[in-house]
């Protein structure tokens, strides 16, 4: 069977950001302390080859959809925000091609909240993404405020993705470390957790909790295929078959057309295939 071409996917983490790039990480650049990064129109380029070049002068909207056409994406989780944007018009305009998320920063407390409940009502976000390490102050993946989010996406039915592992900007990685899932999981048994951003080097330790914990996932965001981690591969391909999703990271750090140049490429087995670039995100996101 092999790349099964008849697959309809489904893209974890696509980006219709606003502006230029520079603009894009505006959230977390106060953060960055060495002259490299602070001129630096994307934090992670240290890290990245043959990144995208901004769009210039075309409908970035229509844009997406051409590329997601050309490579078999039938659907894309992307950022939804309630102050307008690219993104959100996207979501209006195409509600059967892209699907809303909502990326939240528990410093805001109780606003948080009821955003994410906003944001759940007003378009049925069916995720919300956290970053820990890009917030001011950072976030510890279990920080009492990230506690906040996770009760509301567990009221709400909705799962948490949250950055893992060594961050790609140079910022401090602690918050991150892949243990702190422990007691998360344990103190939210019905919350489902999704790690993305790869969670290296701790790589063995995400497949270990996922092999404890029934509702801990990964999804393969910002990693060219070429460099999935073994680990997770082999996992995916015995036990894991129903915990590992597809993730781009179009188009801050990889191209489509790198993707899935490479993807073939991964050693999936054929029964797994449909499961990680489709069926897996369908169930963990609800998108029927």
């Amino acid at each position: 069977m092999g790349w099964p071409a008849d697959v309809a996917i489904i893209d974890t983490m696509m980006g219709i950001p606003d502006g230029a790039r520079a603009e894009w990480y505006s959230f977390f650049t106060p953060q960055l302390k060495d002259a490299a990064s602070q001129s630096s129109a994307f934090p992670a380029q240290h890290l990245f080859k043959g990144v995208p070049a901004d769009p210039q002068g075309v409908d970035f909207v229509e844009h997406v959809l051409r590329e997601m056409d050309r490579y078999g994406i039938g659907r894309a989780l992307v950022g939804w925000n309630p102050d307008g944007g690219e993104a959100a018009r996207a979501v209006a305009q195409h509600p059967d091609r892209f699907v809303p998320t909502y990326f939240a920063d528990p410093n805001r407390g109780m606003d948080a909240v009821r955003a994410i409940r906003h944001a759940h009502r007003e378009v049925g976000i069916k995720a919300v993404d956290l970053f820990p390490a890009g917030y001011l102050p950072q976030v510890p993946i279990d920080d009492r405020k990230a506690y906040l989010i996770y009760g509301a996406c567990c009221d709400l039915g909705i799962p948490v993705t949250v950055t893992c592992g060594v961050p790609g900007p140079r910022l401090p990685m602690a918050c991150q470390h892949v243990e702190l899932i422990d007691q998360v999981m344990y103190d939210f048994p019905d919350l489902v957790f999704v790690m993305k951003h790869g969670a290296e080097p701790w790589v063995d330790l995400a497949v270990k909790l996922m092999l404890k914990w029934p509702n801990l996932h990964y999804a393969t965001s910002a990693f060219a295929p070429r460099h999935y981690p073994k680990a997770i591969i082999d996992y995916a391909n015995t036990r894991g078959a129903d915990r590992v999703m597809y993730a781009g990271y179009f188009p801050m750090g990889l191209s489509l057309e790198r993707i899935f140049r490479e993807l073939p490429e991964v050693p999936l087995s054929d029964e797994v295939w449909p499961k990680f670039l489709s069926e897996n995100a369908r169930r963990i996101f609800q998108l029927d």
